[in-house]
């Protein structure tokens, strides 16, 4: 078994970078077999020289894809990290909002239950928000038709539904069933979902810089070139296919640090936004499914 996983990884595009690389990859190889054509026709295109600037261009090169990749993959890891922050926050307040404010009133449980729907909203709107997408019918199940209405006019969604949670927190101090130090762990809970918030927004908001992209890119370029005229005496027709594996690997190593530096989005290599939501809103149906210990007694 582990091996026909193994070996369905292999040849599986879905999720691979093989699209998105394959014509630059067959246009070096063809290039490379023009090369050998050339060679085999007598032209001078052998150049033995370009051994020292092939040596030199590989020790850079490969520097700076590890760079381009490792910082391509911090962004991707401070993104999960800033959503597992979210998952681990909403579970806390939403279990300290069910067990430990007071219902004086029948209406409370209700309230408390939007105020939860609410947390799910928060979630639900942040990746909508990341992804750049309008407030839609995800959101409308979560909360009042006033609520929804007012958050379609707001530019940033999230942050409204995490002010709308805190003047929860203030109503329920005011009506003592809250006391000032539960306030103040409630809200700083709350600081930390919008903490989180904000660390996806920096990273959304703070490309690579453009000079090193396109430097990565034509350093590339040049090396995929160059390498034919430096190979083909010794590989001959074998040259269109060697330039044609190495491409692949260049190429395809940038390709992966383009798919994860922003990992919001809806590729396969992006992170599974919509399962951290659906896991949040599971969270809180269950709790609600709950008893608390603070409910009213009439």
């Amino acid at each position: 078994m582990k091996n026909k996983n193994w070996l369905s990884l292999v040849v599986q595009l879905q999720g691979s970078v093989v699209p998105s690389i394959l014509y630059r990859v067959i246009g070096c190889g063809i290039f490379g077999m023009v090369i050998s054509i050339l060679h085999q026709l007598k032209i001078p295109v052998s150049q033995p020289a370009f051994d020292k600037v092939i040596t030199s261009t590989v020790l850079v090169l490969g520097l700076l894809l590890v760079f381009r990749t490792n910082t391509a993959y911090e962004r991707f890891w401070e993104g999960r990290k800033c959503w597992g922050g979210v998952v681990i926050n909403t579970r806390n307040l939403s279990r300290q909002i069910w067990t430990s404010v007071l219902e004086k009133k029948g209406e409370d449980r209700a309230e408390k239950e939007s105020v939860l729907r609410l947390l799910v909203a928060f979630a639900v709107a942040m990746k909508l928000h990341l992804r750049s997408e309008p407030v839609n019918s995800e959101l409308a199940a979560l909360m009042s038709s006033s609520q929804y209405d007012k958050l379609k006019t707001m530019s940033n969604p999230p942050l409204e539904i995490a002010a709308w949670i805190g003047d929860y927190f203030q109503q329920q101090s005011e009506r003592n069933c809250l006391n000032t130090y539960q306030v103040t762990a409630f809200n700083s809970l709350l600081n930390n979902m919008i903490e989180a918030l904000s660390g996806c927004e920096r990273i959304l908001r703070t490309p690579i810089p453009l000079a090193y992209v396109i430097h990565l890119k034509q350093l590339i370029l040049i090396f995929c070139l160059v390498l034919p005229f430096q190979i083909v005496a010794q590989a001959i027709w074998f040259t269109g296919p060697i330039v044609a594996i190495v491409s692949f690997t260049l190429f395809g190593i940038e390709e992966i640090g383009i798919e994860i530096e922003n990992p919001f989005g809806h590729d396969p290599n992006d992170l599974p936004l919509d399962g951290l939501c659906d896991t949040i809103g599971r969270n809180i149906d269950d709790l609600i499914k709950l008893e608390p210990s603070v409910g009213f007694k009439g």
